[in-house]
């Protein structure tokens, strides 16, 4: 048996992969990485908390200096550098992994950075939508706002090379 395909059959693939993987990209360009292969998209509800003020200046799991600008996720499993979307009461934001945890003994999964809590509008442990949207390699930098000086990058210390 041969199979006939027709012109429009390969462009209707390339439109259904372009629109499949233009969320991930957006949000690659948002955390300032590098698209890889997109992760499976799983959605959940699950519960969360947040960290920051007391971390500052230490270096995270994946080697990030935790800064109050540091927008990124924290979870036991999954690869630093897996970009992950959540959304809290009409708010959503895309963060990377950047550490391990939480530790907190509640049932948490996730554990936020100060400021992707304060960008979903969370203001305590609370229970969230997350979904799993990609991937970018894990820098020192992930997680910091593009263009950010490298000052903030070392967490105020002088940088070497």
């Amino acid at each position: 048996m041969r199979i006939r395909f027709s012109k429009t059959y390969p462009l209707a693939l390339l439109a259904v992969a372009a629109c499949a993987t233009a969320p991930a990209a957006s949000a690659v360009t948002a955390a300032g990485g590098v698209a890889s292969a997109p992760a499976p998209t799983i959605h959940k509800v699950a519960l969360a908390t947040w960290f920051g003020p007391g971390f500052y200046g230490q270096t995270t799991a994946c080697g990030q200096t935790l800064t109050p600008s540091v927008v990124g996720v924290a979870n036991r499993t999954l690869p630093c550098g897996t970009l992950v979307r959540f959304g809290y009461k009409g708010h959503a934001v895309t963060v990377p992994v950047i550490d391990r945890g939480p530790y907190a003994h509640n049932g948490a999964q996730w554990d936020l950075t100060l400021e992707a809590a304060h960008a979903l509008g969370m203001a305590d442990t609370a229970r969230i939508h997350t979904r799993i949207v990609g991937s970018v390699p894990n820098t020192r930098t992930l997680g910091l706002p593009p263009g950010a000086p490298a000052v903030t990058a070392t967490g105020g210390a002088a940088a070497t090379t």
